[in-house]
């Protein structure tokens, strides 16, 4: 039984945040500080499947993925409905959605995804200025400021789909008119996995038969990892993909995409 003696609550510790711009919307969340990271000398972009996926282990540490999940538990989550428009597929989460320019330019500046995605070394070799702007779909701007947060508890998924294209204007470095954009890439940050207590809710695609006779080349299977981002193409080169039932646990992802000039 609870003693009845008053407790005393202790102040809580500061909690450093991700600074505030002129850029960020009123509502803003008070995003967490994007730290601690590790160097750019520990990452790497790997592909599983050339031009098409790539993965940056470790992208985000365990800690703060443990103090980003925490965080976004405290947002309000407007569940996908069941049955999706027509022509939609079946998608049953939880999500938040937020336009926040300044939280996309600090998620792509202040961590290793600018240098590693600007500078395109894969498998070892660095890309010709010619093949970054053909792997990325043009001149590479930052992300797309749409953040959408992704919560699938148990069975909860989304099914097969593609991820579209969209036209966008992006802030200019140089001037006060937006530069008009595109999004090229759909970009995936996944903060559980099952070392977190989270089974099923794997990436899965399915690349396309070389050919009518031929048989479709196996699935790839993108496994959950704590602190992974996952970059894929969207839009006429996107992939049949999608998210697996999850079984146990949760799934929290952060979602946005690569943006480039128009």
């Amino acid at each position: 039984m609870p003693s009845k003696a008053k407790l005393v609550r202790k102040a809580p510790a500061p909690v450093s945040k991700v600074p505030e711009s002129s850029t960020s919307p009123p509502n803003s969340p008070n995003w967490p500080a994007l730290r601690p990271l590790l160097p750019i000398s520990d990452l790497a972009l790997v592909p599983l499947l050339a031009d098409h996926i790539l993965t940056i282990p470790h992208f985000w540490t365990n800690s703060l993925c443990k103090t980003y999940v925490t965080f976004l538990q405290t947002l309000p989550l407007v569940t996908t409905p069941g049955k999706p428009k027509r022509g939609d597929a079946v998608r049953v989460n939880d999500r938040h959605q937020i336009d926040d320019a300044s939280f996309a330019e600090h998620l792509w500046r202040d961590t290793a995804l600018k240098s590693l995605v600007e500078a395109a070394v894969i498998d070892g070799e660095a890309l010709s200025a010619t093949a970054k702007r053909e792997l990325w779909g043009g001149e590479i701007l930052g992300l797309n400021s749409n953040i959408r947060i992704y919560r699938y508890s148990k069975g909860q998924y989304f099914d097969q789909h593609y991820d579209d294209s969209n036209p966008l204007t992006f802030p200019s470095q140089n001037s006060t008119s937006p530069v008009a954009a595109r999004t090229t890439w759909t970009l995936l940050l996944y903060l559980t996995a099952p070392t977190t207590g989270c089974r099923g809710g794997e990436t899965v695609f399915y690349p396309d038969a070389p050919s009518k006779r031929a048989a479709a080349p196996a699935p790839i299977v993108a496994e959950l990892e704590v602190g992974m981002a996952l970059l894929h193409r969207h839009g006429r080169e996107c992939l049949l993909h999608e998210g697996r039932e999850v079984t146990a646990g949760e799934k929290w992802v952060i979602r946005s995409d690569l943006c480039v000039k128009r």
